[in-house]
C-alpha cells in the first residue's frame, strides 16, 4: 500500500454551527490518523518478511540436519519432525504430526525408556542421553543414541520434549574398523620394532661369538685338566685299594702329583662355575634384549642400560671406539629395560657408524639431570667426533626409512622407532651437532 494519496477535498456545502477552521482540524486528525495506519501496514509488512525468512531458516536447517529430531507435546505426541526423520522411517512429515512417538519405537524397553524422559519432572535442561530402537522403513529397528531435553515455555511451564537423535550402526560400525584397523597397526609397529632390534642384533653376532668364545674355551680348558686329575686319582685309589706298601704308595702320590691336583681342584671347579655363569649371564642379555617387551613399566637402573648397550655395541665393532662414559651414581626411570637398551644401542651404533673414517674416533656419553625438584629429569648426551649432520638432514633425521647409509647398510629405522620408544615413556629425543665439531644426541626421561 502506497503513501501517496490525492487530498481530501474540502466540504462543499457548509454545515450550520460548524465553521471552516473545525473543518480543518477534523481533515488534519484524519491525515495524521491515515498516515499512521500506512506506517504501520507497513511496519507489519516488514515483520511479516522477517518471519517468512526466520522461518525460512529454521525450515533449512532441519532439512539439512542428518540427525533425526523429533518434537513433541506434554502426551507425547508429535509436533515438528525433519526430513532425515521421514527418511529414515519412510513416512512424510503430515503422517508423523499428531501421531504418537511410541509408534516409532521398535520395542517395549525403548518405549518405557522414552515414556520416563518424557514423564521425568526433574529433567536436566541440557538434557539426557537414552539409546533407542526406531523402526525403519522396513520395519526393521535402527539403534539411536538419542537426547531428551525438556521444552519449556514462556511462563517456565513444560511444553513438551524435543528429541535428537543419531543412528549409531554406521558409527559402530565405523568404530569396530577403526579398532581393527588401530590394532592392526599396534601389531604391525610391534613386528617393526621387533624386527629391527633383530637388525641390531644381528649386527653384534661378531661380537658375541667373540665373548661368548672366552668363557667357554676357559669351562673346556678346566674340563680337560679335570679329566686328566680324574684318571690319576683312579689310578692312586686303584693302588691304595690292592694294599701296597706304603713305600709304593708314596712313590706313586709323588709321581701322579696328588698333592698339587688336590689343591688345585677348588680354583679348577670355580673357574669352571665361572666361566659357566659367564655364558649364562650373556645368552640371558641376549634373550631379554631380543624378547618382546611387555607393556607395564618398571623401574629400571638406566646407568646399567647404558654400560650394557656400551658393551654390546663396543664387542660387535671390529676395530674398538674409545668411548669416554661419565654416568651419574644411581638414575631409576619407569620404563622398559630392553626397549631403552636399544634406544641406546641405536644411538651409539649410529655414532660409531659416523665415525669410520676419523682418525682418533672417540664416543662422550653423560648423564645429568635437570627441571624442576619435583619433576627431575635425567640427560643423556651422545656425542662423537664425526663429520656431523648436514643441516638438510636435521630436519629428517628422525623420519621412518630415511637412512644416509648404501643400500643393505640401515633400514632406517632406527632412530624413528627409538624416537617413538622415547615418547612412550613421557621423553624427548633430539639431534643437533654440537659447539666443537660431531653429532649430538639428547636423550631426556623423566626420573621415577
Amino acid at each position: 500500500m502506497s503513501k501517496d494519496r490525492a487530498p481530501s477535498p474540502l466540504p462543499t456545502v457548509p454545515m450550520e454551527g460548524v465553521d471552516e477552521s473545525t473543518w480543518l482540524d477534523v481533515i488534519q486528525k484524519m491525515d495524521e490518523v491515515y498516515t499512521r495506519l500506512i506506517d504501520d501496514e507497513v511496519e507489519l509488512e516488514k515483520k511479516n518478511r522477517e518471519l517468512e525468512q526466520s522461518q525460512q531458516f529454521i525450515f533449512s536447517v532441519l532439512g539439512a540436519m542428518s540427525d533425526v529430531l523429533i518434537v513433541c507435546d506434554e502426551r507425547g505426541l508429535i509436533e515438528q519432525t525433519n526430513e532425515a526423520l521421514c527418511e529414515l522411517v519412510g513416512r512424510r512429515e503430515d503422517q508423523l504430526r499428531g501421531s504418537s512417538l511410541s509408534d516409532l519405537l521398535a520395542d517395549p524397553a525403548s518405549v518405557a525408556a522414552a515414556r520416563e524422559a518424557m514423564q521425568r519432572s526433574d529433567a536436566p535442561r541440557g538434557g539426557q542421553g537414552i539409546e533407542l530402537n526406531l523402526l525403519d522403513r522396513q520395519g526393521q529397528p535402527v539403534p539411536v543414541d538419542a537426547n531428551c531435553t525438556p521444552r519449556i515455555g514462556a511462563n517456565g511451564k513444560r511444553l513438551g520434549t524435543v528429541w535428537v537423535g543419531r543412528p549409531t550402526a554406521e558409527l559402530k560400525r565405523a568404530y569396530h574398523e577403526m579398532r581393527a584397523a588401530h590394532e592392526a597397526l599396534k601389531r604391525t609397529q610391534q613386528q617393526l620394532l621387533h624386527s629391527e632390534k633383530m637388525a641390531s642384533l644381528g649386527q653384534l653376532v661378531a661380537g658375541v661369538a667373540h665373548e661368548l668364545n672366552n668363557p667357554i674355551s676357559f669351562v673346556l680348558g678346566n674340563v680337560h685338566a679335570l679329566s686328566k686329575y680324574s684318571e690319576r686319582l683312579r689310578s692312586y685309589i686303584a693302588a691304595f685299594h690292592a694294599h701296597q706298601p706304603e713305600a709304593l704308595l708314596q712313590q706313586q702320590r709323588e709321581k701322579l702329583r696328588i698333592d698339587h691336583l688336590l689343591a688345585d681342584l677348588p680354583s679348577l671347579i670355580d673357574g669352571t662355575l665361572e666361566g659357566a655363569q659367564r655364558t649364562a649371564d650373556i645368552v640371558h642379555g641376549l634373550k631379554r634384549f631380543s624378547a618382546m617387551d611387555p607393556e607395564e613399566r618398571k623401574p629400571v637402573n638406566l646407568v646399567e642400560v647404558i654400560e650394557r648397550a656400551i658393551h654390546w655395541v663396543q664387542k660387535g665393532r671390529p676395530a674398538p671406539v674409545q668411548v669416554l662414559w661419565t654416568p651419574l651414581q644411581a638414575c631409576t626411570v619407569l620404563g622398559s629395560a630392553g626397549q631403552l637398551q636399544q634406544v641406546m644401542m641405536n644411538l651409539l651404533q649410529n655414532a660409531f657408524d659416523a665415525l669410520s673414517a676419523v682418525p682418533e674416533p672417540m664416543v662422550w656419553v653423560e648423564m645429568g639431570c635437570t627441571g624442576e625438584p619435583d619433576q627431575p629429569t635425567v640427560r643423556v648426551t651422545v656425542r662423537d667426533n664425526g663429520p656431523g649432520i648436514p643441516p638438510e638432514h636435521l630436519l629428517r633425521i628422525f623420519d621412518p626409512f630415511f637412512t644416509t647409509k648404501p643400500v643393505g647398510k640401515g633400514t632406517g629405522l632406527g632412530l624413528s622407532i627409538s624416537y617413538g620408544i622415547v615418547e612412550q615413556h613421557g621423553g624427548h629425543l633430539s639431534a643437533r651437532n654440537a659447539e666443537g665439531g660431531g653429532a649430538e644426541f639428547i636423550l631426556e626421561l623423566p626420573r621415577a
